[in-house]
């Protein structure tokens, strides 16, 4: 039976956090990266998330971003490879810090947004990305986009990797993710993001933007918090993939 880390990015948002939304996701997810301070996140959004994750046995990892909270860690930056280790590095710590509190240790670190994006293609910012977490720890596992070079780059400056495939986004010919600048870059329709993901896992495929069948393997998919209507796409795909005889379960973290 395949199994599939279903996660969640979290903590980015103040007024989902208040209004119930962002713990109605947790009862759907294996997984939730927590924003630290970078795009997004603060010491109480830290807290409760943790708090939330908790309560529904839910694994806890970090969200680094670019450190621009005014686009949302979603604009390209050009930062020194030296800068963006440090500032990976200091989000982090700040998340495992509030985490210690409560006896949690970090599963994972995934990148956020432009970060993430631009590490798929550019080797020395995967690197970068990597060298940050290495300064706190390697006992995590990093996640990257399937099938993208970061992962060969996370690998060889020795973490655990899983690649990363996403239910709620569209994709490009090439396995990349289309552009949010584009309309049709989101999938908000539950069925059709329930569709993908059940491609993604049974098949080993999603279908691109031209129609083209793109191979993807993944370890774990993403449904985004942000994304409209994103609790109702969390249990349309949590029930489909379960339907399916596929369990949910999230990554193991790794001990070396």
């Amino acid at each position: 039976m395949r199994a599939i880390d279903l996660n969640c990015d979290m903590g980015e948002l103040p007024e989902a956090i208040a209004d119930g939304t962002q713990e109605s996701l947790m009862p759907w997810l294996t997984s939730v990266n927590i924003a630290c301070g970078g795009h997004a996140g603060d010491a109480q959004t830290m807290k409760t998330t943790i708090e939330q994750a908790l309560r529904w046995k839910v694994a806890p990892g970090a969200h680094p971003g670019y450190p621009d909270r005014a686009n949302f860690g979603r604009l390209e930056l050009q930062m020194p490879a030296e800068a963006i280790a440090e500032s990976v590095f200091e989000q982090v710590r700040a998340l495992a810090e509030v985490a210690a509190r409560f006896g949690v240790s970090l599963v994972h670190v995934k990148p956020h947004g432009a970060l993430y994006n631009q590490a798929v293609r550019n080797p020395l910012l995967a690197e970068a990305i990597a060298k940050g977490v290495a300064r706190w720890s390697h006992n995590v596992v990093l996640i990257g986009l399937a099938g993208s070079q970061m992962l060969e780059v996370f690998r060889e400056t020795g973490f655990a990797v899983a690649a990363e495939a996403f239910a709620d986004r569209r994709y490009e010919r090439d396995g990349t993710l289309r552009s949010r600048k584009f309309d049709d870059a989101l999938i908000r329709d539950p069925a059709e993001a329930s569709r993908q993901a059940l491609n993604i896992v049974q098949r080993g495929t999603v279908i691109a933007c031209d129609d083209s069948e793109v191979p993807i393997n993944a370890q774990t998919l993403c449904i985004h918090s942000d994304t409209p209507g994103a609790p109702e796409l969390a249990a349309a795909v949590a029930r489909t993939l379960r339907l399916a005889g596929v369990t949910l379960s999230a990554l193991v973290r790794p001990y070396y």
